[in-house]
């Protein structure tokens, strides 16, 4: 087995597959990265057996063969060998030997023949959507996404698909972002899926480019999505997600729009001098002005003031600042919309000029 490749056609596909390899493993072979090669591609596999990806490269007159090799340390000869680099592989009994200009490594392997099968049920269903959609809608949800929460289907993503309409959402239990979109056709299905929160993460990051087209192919097990030379799979969370429908189903306050760089440069102004666990401010409303204030078990203070122009009666009403802070910096305009519940239970912070998404943060007590 033995192939010869330009570092910048290895080294891409190599890093997207190494950030899903955990480097604490109980199974050691896990740590390495499976290579499959015949005459003309060289596949790259990467597991931690609960997100796969898998790459493929082409190449010329290869030498047929499997092997897996330690993940991290490939990467980093990769990594810093020179820019433009020609890197010659070749496997000689039960090691790897890496050649280029005048360097010269030498990798111990393990045999291919044991690593483990990443298990898939039939996946029944599938759509397409461009790039460009799916990372807007992942960066405008992840966030808010739980991590290491006792009630598990919160550590993910969930994906909705209902005919032509995709929606995504995520909570922690303490904020919820929500992004709507059309997809281009008509799938004939409406069913729901939970993403795991490493998976979602990872597929943020393989989503480079803005035009491709992707295919995806889900059950109620499994995702597969093929990005390109790169597939991506992995298994959902087994459980269904909270509804969340009944924090719409509330009477509001009169909307209050606020510059969005003042509201953020006031948030994190005030912010330094908050309780260094919770965080908390507190937000008194009236008719021309926003007071943003907080104070510590130390005694100390923050006080800002925004003008705003404002309807409705006057409220005092705390938040995390860090959840505030999360929910406006992740808005494209210059403005943002605070929509107050009347009962004081949640905020809606939203675009004035995108109905696509949409971030509910949750008051706190003081």
């Amino acid at each position: 087995m033995k192939f010869i490749i330009n570092r910048e056609d290895l080294l891409t596909p190599l890093q997207q597959i190494v950030s899903v390899i955990e480097k604490r493993q109980t199974m050691p072979i896990l740590s390495n990265v499976l290579l499959v090669v015949e005459e003309d591609s060289i596949c790259l596999t990467g597991t931690d057996l609960e997100i796969q990806i898998i790459a493929k490269i082409a190449t010329d007159s290869a030498t047929p063969g499997t092997i897996t090799v330690p993940a991290r340390k490939f990467l980093d000869i990769c990594r810093l060998l020179p820019s433009g680099a020609e890197i010659k592989f070749e496997l000689q009994n039960d090691k790897v030997k890496i050649l280029s200009n005048r360097s010269r490594f030498s990798l111990n392997c393990l045999s291919s023949e044991n690593y483990p099968e990443f298990s898939e049920t039939e996946l029944s269903h599938y759509f397409f959507i461009n790039a460009r959609k799916l990372k807007k809608a992942l960066d405008k949800t992840l966030f808010s996404m739980a991590n290491q929460d006792v009630r598990y289907y919160l550590n993910g993503l969930m994906l909705n698909v209902s005919n032509n309409k995709i929606k995504l959402v995520a909570s922690d239990g303490h904020r919820l972002s929500i992004y709507e979109d059309n997809l281009d056709q008509d799938t004939g299905y409406d069913t729901r899926i939970i993403i795991p929160r490493k998976g979602a993460i990872e597929l943020g990051r393989l989503l480079d480019d803005p035009d491709l087209e992707l295919q995806v192919y889900f059950s109620t097990n499994n995702i597969r999505i093929i990005i390109n030379n790169i597939i991506f799979s992995a298994k959902l969370v087994d459980s269904k997600y909270p509804d969340f429908s009944k924090v719409f189903k509330q009477e509001f306050i009169s909307p209050i729009q606020i510059q969005k760089p003042a509201l953020k440069e006031a948030l994190t102004r005030v912010a330094i001098l908050s309780n260094e666990k919770f965080k908390g401010v507190t937000l008194d409303i009236t008719s021309n002005s926003l007071r943003i204030s907080t104070h510590n078990p130390e005694h100390d203070e923050a006080e800002e003031e925004i003008v705003i122009e404002y309807m409705g009666p006057s409220l005092s009403i705390a938040f995390n600042s860090q959840y505030l802070l999360d929910a406006v910096s992740n808005l494209d305009s210059d403005f943002a919309v605070l929509t107050i519940a009347t009962n004081g239970s949640s905020c809606f912070i939203s675009d004035p000029d995108q109905r696509t998404y949409k971030f509910i943060v949750m008051p706190m007590k003081l």
